[in-house]
């Protein structure tokens, strides 16, 4: 898991697009693609972005060594000159995006990428690669700290992960959408976020018997002494030898500061409010009981009606996967190309369902936001030469059914541009937070939404809508390709 040459990370048909540009036409051509994704994951109302950083240092690192040009060389496929020419790539464009952490919804361009058409097409694969796996963890760990309800969820699905590298970054990612912490070393250590676990069955089962092993851990942690009560009988031995090692913690001055239990097995919600009781009649309210097995959003969601006694959640295979939506679905399309005069002219992709239709052209987004509650109202998909004015009118109109309209009244909304430049004529002019300070961004970001938006089950679902001007142009090139 060193750091790796990430530059043949795509497929092949970028590379052999790339010698039709090097041979047929331009190669200086600038362009302008668009990453987008068209559905919200888990049948949610919004996404959270993430993976930013890695593409950042992806492009930084964008070169090809001489290993790279001898394997291309040997697929038969590559002419000499395009070899030659690859020996000096570097990438020289801008990227424009979303930041990490930002809530994000179908449509509105991810990351803008304008550069000349051969570098635009070979970053393609890997930025798309980076972003839907990052971002669709990041959205799936909000939802699940969402159905918590303040309560501390904890990642540790890494032996559960498709793989190191999505182990690592899916980790990051779930702290990014809001996990206090990671059972995942080396995230902890290559991202400085909390680390965080208690014991196995296996410890237990390791010593004579259940006490024995209680007060060993105990002895070692007493700082952090989470007691995994299920490996024989919850009830009748875990809860019991558990609440015995910490009247011995206490009788022997040791500070109770995080200690408690974790179940594992077993109708969660009946036991956690018998261990609850058990746990205040002697003495210990404040004790943690922490829960785990193969939880997700919806059983959180159902525990908590349940009343379950939980106060937090060790989440693993249903999150680093997202076992119910494991893609995310981004895909990377051509906007618009600069003629001679320096002008972008816009470019539009058909398709035989309308939301496949994509938007042309060299574009914004401005997200709306209610000015007396700051929740979002809708995001504006624009050109990049439009300019709005807070203390005028705002008609915003549905772009599939345009017909549907709203005038927001000047004085009662608030807009901002949320796509920043990160690279400028190739070298990167954006700094990237910590994970920790993404992760508080992402929770105010969340605060945006409306609770209607975040509900698990059938979301209201916020407006993405398009300025007047993109519309007609979209509109335009429409009428043109149909009287093809």
């Amino acid at each position: 898991m060193d750091r790796q040459n990430l530059t043949l990370l795509t497929d092949l048909y970028e590379l052999t697009m790339m010698q039709g540009y090097f041979k047929n036409k331009d190669r200086n051509e600038t362009v302008i693609f668009d990453a987008f994704y068209r559905t919200n994951p888990c049948g949610g109302g919004y996404a959270v972005s993430a993976g930013l950083e890695q593409v950042i240092q992806y492009v930084k690192e964008l070169r090809f060594e001489q290993e790279d040009i001898n394997y291309l060389a040997s697929m038969g496929i590559f002419e000499a000159d395009f070899l030659s020419y690859l020996r000096g790539f570097r990438f020289s464009g801008d990227i424009y995006a979303i930041p990490e952490g930002t809530v994000m919804f179908p449509r509105e361009p991810v990351i803008k990428v304008i550069a000349p058409i051969m570098e635009a097409q070979l970053v393609e694969t890997a930025i798309l690669n980076i972003v839907n796996h990052q971002s669709l963890i990041a959205t799936k760990a909000s939802r699940v700290c969402y159905a918590a309800r303040g309560d501390g969820i904890m990642e540790f699905g890494l032996r559960r992960a498709q793989g190191p590298d999505a182990g690592i970054y899916g980790a990051r990612a779930a702290v990014i959408g809001g996990c206090i912490g990671t059972s995942n070393v080396l995230a902890g250590q290559l991202f400085d976020v909390p680390v965080k676990g208690t014991h196995a069955h296996s410890w237990i089962m390791s010593f004579p018997d259940e006490y024995t092993a209680f007060k060993a851990y105990a002895d070692m942690y007493p700082g952090a002494c989470i007691l995994l009560v299920d490996t024989y009988d919850t009830l009748k031995s875990g809860v019991p030898n558990a609440i015995r090692v910490f009247q011995e913690m206490r009788n022997a001055g040791i500070p109770l500061t995080s200690y408690g239990i974790r179940l594992d097995s077993g109708d969660l919600a009946y036991l956690s409010k018998k261990a609850r009781k058990m746990l205040d009649a002697a003495g210990f309210p404040d004790a943690i009981i922490s829960a785990s097995n193969d939880l997700d959003e919806f059983l959180i969601d159902s525990l908590k009606a349940q009343g379950a006694a939980i106060t937090s959640w060790g989440v693993g295979t249903n999150l680093i996967t997202s076992k119910d939506n494991p893609s995310f679905g981004g895909v990377y399309k051509l906007a618009a190309i600069k003629d001679e005069n320096g002008h972008f002219i816009p470019k539009i992709k058909l398709s035989e369902n309308t939301e496949k239709v994509t938007n042309p052209g060299n574009k914004m987004i401005y997200r709306i936001y209610e000015k007396d509650s700051g929740k979002i109202k809708a995001d504006l998909i624009c050109l990049v030469d439009e300019i709005y004015r807070e203390d005028e009118d705002l008609l915003l109109f549905d772009p599939l059914e345009p017909w549907k309209k709203t005038k927001l009244k000047g004085g009662t909304y608030t807009m901002r541009p949320i796509m920043k430049q990160i690279f400028k004529d190739g070298e990167c002019c954006y700094t990237s937070p910590s994970v920790m300070e993404i992760r508080e961004y992402c929770r105010q970001e969340l605060d945006t939404l409306w609770d209607e938006t975040r509900r698990l089950v059938n979301p209201h679902q916020v407006y993405v809508d398009l300025s007047k001007k993109l519309y007609d142009i979209k509109i335009s090139l429409l009428d043109q390709m149909s009287e093809k």
